[in-house]
């Protein structure tokens, strides 16, 4: 016990000094490479309230910099929800998008592609964002209604994660539809955006999803305890006093508003909510009150390597992150999956 919370003190400075240095390297690295010099003249100008002429200096305040702190938030997001979604159905192999989360969203923004000219649903650069969401509530409303049992009016776990798969096939195949309808440019735009991708990222971006993510953790957070003794099962938990109806609903509620805010701005992201909480209990076991907060830092980390990756390898193009995190993941799934012997 006491070399459990010895390694669990010892490895959140360590992830915090990691993360800050491979946030260093990706606003330095890219299409256009960075001085430090120019770095820390850049900042001394923005904390002085001076706009730099220099272009390098504007490409870091206006580029580089939003993109980093967007994608540490959105890797943290995606983490946590990996972390309630877990904890809550009990079961290490779920992911965020599987009560339809990312494939609401995915449908969202595919509608907007593909139907958004002809119906003039264009109101500026917050459109595509907002139908994405829109998409996102809409597919977690249609899966917690559809698994309510007509007798109790209650759903059970097992009934959420079926429900769950079968909404995701029919907005897939949504997605699939309106990518065969759409002309060329727009069906171009659908997969990309399903891909995932951070070049849109902007100041305005890094704000709203840094309100929900700071939000939903410090929300996450005050029901560790309630997971923690939700993994010993529902009847314990009740014994308790855990009321298990109220949090199944908070936890998914925090749950589809970290998932689809942050997916509204960068596309779909697999696998970092699968496999960050995963690496983590491995590191230091399944305390929620732990995983929550290391979650939020190594999901930030994975994400923002995985996107200097995908800016680096074909530089001065870039990979979608969608791809890179995909390669990345499913080796890591595979040998988690072997390690712990679901492969019978």
């Amino acid at each position: 016990m006491k070399q459990r919370i010895k390694s669990a003190t010892v490895l959140l400075p360590a992830l915090i000094g990691l993360t800050l240095l491979v946030a260093l390297f990706s606003v330095r690295y890219g299409a256009v490479q960075l001085s430090l010099e120019e770095v820390f003249q850049s900042l001394r100008h923005a904390f002085a309230g001076t706009e730099s002429t220099a272009l390098n200096e504007r490409i870091f305040m206006e580029i580089r910099l939003p993109r980093v702190l967007l994608c540490l938030l959105v890797g943290a997001s995606l983490a946590v929800g990996g972390v309630l979604l877990q904890g809550l159905f009990r079961n290490p192999i779920v992911e965020p998008g599987l009560v339809g989360t990312s494939c609401g969203a995915a449908f969202g923004a595919a509608l907007y592609y593909a139907l958004g000219a002809t119906f003039h649903f264009n109101t500026g650069p917050w459109t595509l964002p907002l139908a994405a969401c829109v998409g996102a509530i809409c597919a977690t409303f249609l899966v917690f209604v559809l698994a309510q049992s007509k007798r109790s009016g209650k759903s059970t776990i097992v009934t959420l994660l079926l429900t769950g798969i079968a909404i995701n096939a029919l907005f897939l195949s949504g997605v699939g539809f309106l990518s065969y309808i759409a002309r060329d440019p727009q069906a171009r735009s659908i997969v990309f955006w399903n891909l995932g991708t951070l070049s849109g990222a902007n100041w305005n971006s890094v704000v709203i999803v840094g309100i929900s993510t700071i939000g939903c953790i410090l929300i996450a957070l005050r029901y560790a305890k309630h997971l923690n003794a939700l993994m010993m099962g529902e009847q314990e938990a009740q014994f308790l006093g855990v009321n298990i109806r109220k949090l199944k609903w908070r936890i998914l509620l925090v749950n589809v508003i970290l998932v689809a805010v942050a997916t509204a701005f960068v596309g779909v992201i697999s696998f970092v909510g699968l496999i960050v909480p995963h690496l983590l209990r491995i590191l230091k076991g399944s305390d929620h009150r732990f995983l929550i907060v290391n979650s939020a830092i190594m999901g930030g980390l994975l994400l923002t390597a995985a996107d200097l990756l995908a800016r680096m390898a074909l530089r001065p193009a870039e990979l979608p992150i969608g791809i890179v995190t995909s390669i990345v993941g499913v080796p890591i799934f595979i040998f988690l999956l072997r390690k712990k012997n679901y492969f019978f």
